[in-house]
């Protein structure tokens, strides 16, 4: 089996566009800062009775044998006696490859670290000298590898690129926090010296390496994990006397509260057009209760406990995410178009919402990802890049909708330039920014068919970001990718419109589709939910969805046995927490099965209207699922289970699907009107996922 060249983690999602320091090293350690416990690697030095070596050292140089060189050099070191290592690259030309980065091939040095448990350290630090001889990239790659625990194939990989090499021997201190690919230090599997070839400007040359340790200053510095505390919230919930004695304070500041826990499915109309009417309005009723009054933030989720909405039994998540205050401009919008509420009122909530959200703090003109909305804090140190793309598209939706807010909408969507996600050497945006480590996230949306293919639309029809990235996104993964669900056919170079890229397609049971990462109906709908793909991009975007619904439907019903069908992330039943749920030989990964949620449902309003509508009924007869707002938020089929949470996104998804469904794709017309996604619509028309059928 081959061996997955973890740079590829891509995914894929994946990579490498993290920030280079220099190897002097960073305002969060320096060689000055004293060490409490050391581990060397390898310091090449030997002694008498074991004389140095490269046992435990490889070279891994893809489609080019031998363009990497290792050799021991007992005459250079870098503060003392001894030898060091001598690394040598030669890398191929650079190309202009259409393709995935990755599949240039991996060209690296590699210690085997055999399980490794590196948990009480927090940097690794050793000594690097370009060869002036030979020539040199100022900067290059370090990694550290472990099996991924999940058992998919892919390993963990954390990379830090370093910068600053020059002749002289320099000391690298790189705290373990900023490799942020890496889960758990225990088992580490290898250190790697990698030469990323999209990275390096010089594709040739050497350099000495010595004393690879790892070391415990006590100083971690910060990390992705640092809690953001509310500290407002924390003092006011304190004077209350605590967050039981505070909660009767936060449903106060709610414009509403349900009646009761369930409502008989069989009560509900037979007529399909009321049927789902009735949804709606439920539904919006939820939104628009599970608001906060003053801030007119709407809320993340509220839970219900021991069969009942007692608000001694319940939480109530009083935070927003940025996503969830984008759809809940969008929200409004559906509501209005539905006839639930007049212009006026639609023109109060949005009026209390923006004078929010133009309040909250920002970086770079983006929001961080949550946000509490009883003191309007925020509570994350992460800007979002999909986070920001929804929030942009419902400011876009609304200006379309209600021009009285054009000028305030418009300020808001020009304050931030979606260049600051993008990586210009991968021609992919990455996930987003943490502020507290001044750190590009390393991980990119590399896949097309995602719920970020909304984001990059978005960033190209502001022209913030090049035309380019549209096509430089994964349709397929190579074969050599033997992780993957499915093998990739056709995968072949196509080009139209002055445009390149590499198809390709996955098949199953006769259908032909491009994957998305996890499989869910999420990745594949979502953006239906405000661009009408079948429209604009009949023979790519618009059939993939088509086919996704098909086979997630056949897939589930058949496959599995259930009685009915739609995984997507959601809450799961029986535990407080959010998981990951798909088809697997829909994802290119595949999230695991096992939970079936509404919204996934009504997503499919859109690409089978039948199909869904009788999806939805057989929920509500089956399972005790229908509240007094609609919908909870999952089911086991399997055990029956419920979770009963209410969550803002999942909620607004169900009922801007409504909308578009029973008022003439209403939300998708506005979204597609915006001179934004004008600039883009010739963009995604032209291109055809598959070329012939089998």
């Amino acid at each position: 089996m081959l061996t997955v060249n973890p740079i590829t983690q891509l995914l894929l999602t994946v990579s490498l566009g993290m920030m280079a320091f220099s190897v002097q090293g960073s305002d969060l350690a320096s060689s000055d800062d004293p060490i409490a416990k050391e581990l060397s690697l390898a310091d090449f030095d030997g002694k008498a009775e074991e004389p140095a070596s490269l046992s435990g050292w490889s070279v891994l140089a893809e489609r080019q044998p031998g363009a990497v060189v290792l050799r021991l050099d007992p005459s250079r070191t870098n503060v003392r006696p001894g030898g060091s290592l001598h690394v040598r690259y030669a890398l191929p030309p650079s190309g202009d490859s259409v393709d995935l980065p990755e599949t240039s091939g991996e060209f690296s040095a590699s210690l085997d670290l055999k399980g490794l448990n590196a948990a009480d350290f927090d940097h690794l630090s050793f000594w690097v000298k370009g060869d002036p001889a030979e020539g040199f990239n100022p900067e290059f790659e370090v990694q550290f590898r472990r099996p991924e625990a999940t058992g998919s194939g892919m390993p963990e990989v954390g990379s830090f690129m370093v910068s600053g090499i020059t002749d002289q021997w320099r000391q690298v201190v790189v705290p373990l926090n900023y490799m942020i690919g890496i889960k758990d230090w225990q088992e580490l599997s290898a250190f790697v010296i990698s030469f990323p070839p999209h990275e390096m400007r010089v594709r040739k040359g050497a350099y000495w390496v010595d004393d690879i340790a790892l070391i415990k200053t006590g100083k971690p510095g910060p990390s992705t994990g640092d809690l953001v505390i509310a500290e407002k919230k924390k003092t006011w919930e304190d004077a209350l006397g605590g967050e039981a004695a505070a909660r009767p304070k936060l449903r106060e500041r709610l414009a509403g509260w349900p009646v009761t826990l369930l409502v008989d499915g069989k009560t509900l109309p037979s007529d399909e057009r009321e049927f789902l009417y009735r949804i709606a309005r439920d539904t919006w009723r939820g939104l628009d209760a599970l608001t906060d009054r003053l801030h007119g933030l709407p809320l993340d989720r509220v839970q219900f406990g021991n069969g009942s909405v007692n608000l001694s039994d319940s939480k109530i998540g009083d935070y927003a995410s940025v996503t969830d205050i984008g759809f809940y401009f969008i929200a409004v919008t559906a509501a209005h178009e539905l006839g639930f509420i007049t212009r006026h009122e639609a023109l109060e909530r949005l009026a209390a919402t923006l004078t929010s959200l133009e309040a909250l703090e920002s970086y770079r003109g983006f929001y961080f990802n949550y946000y509490n909305t009883t003191t309007l804090e925020r509570t994350s140190n992460f800007v979002s890049f999909v986070n920001s793309s929804w929030l942009t598209a419902g400011l876009m939706v609304v200006r379309q909708t209600f021009p009285e807010f054009a000028t305030r909408c418009t300020r808001l969507i020009e304050n931030g330039n979606y260049r600051f996600f993008y990586d210009a050497d991968h021609k992919l945006m990455s996930h987003g920014y943490y502020v507290n480590m001044a750190l590009r996230s390393t991980f990119h949306y590399g896949v097309l068919y995602a719920e970020s293919r909304i984001g990059s639309l978005i960033a190209i029809g502001k022209g913030d970001v090049p035309e380019e990235h549209w096509f430089r996104m994964a349709r397929t993964l190579p074969a050599e990718f033997e992780w993957q669900s499915l093998p990739p056919l056709d995968r072949t170079e196509k080009s139209a419109n002055g445009f390149r890229w590499i198809g390709g397609f996955y098949q199953w049971q006769g259908y032909r589709y491009v994957p998305s990462w996890g499989g869910s109906m999420f990745e594949a709908l979502m953006p239906t939910l405000v661009l009408d793909e079948a429209q604009y991009a009949p023979d790519s975007l618009g059939y993939n969805g088509k086919i996704h619904t098909d086979i997630h439907r056949i897939y589930v019903l058949e496959s599995l046995g259930y009685p009915v069908w739609g995984m997507s992330p959601s809450s799961t039943p029986g535990a407080d927490r959010y998981s990951e749920y798909g088809v697997k030989v829909l994802g290119a990964t595949g999230y695991p099965e096992g939970v079936v949620t509404p919204h996934a449902a009504a997503l499919a309003l859109l690409t089978e209207p039948s199909e869904a509508v009788a999806n939805l009924r057989k929920l509500v007869e089956l399972y005790p699922i229908y509240g007094d707002f609609g919908f909870y938020d999952a089911v086991s089929p399997a055990t029956g289970e419920v979770a009963y949470n209410y969550l803002c996104l999942n909620q607004a998804m169900i009922l801007v699907a409504l909308a578009n469904h029973l008022a003439d794709h209403a939300v998708q017309k506005r979204f597609a009107a915006d001179p934004i996604i004008q600039r883009v619509l010739p963009l995604i028309g032209f291109e055809k996922f598959v070329d012939r059928e089998p």
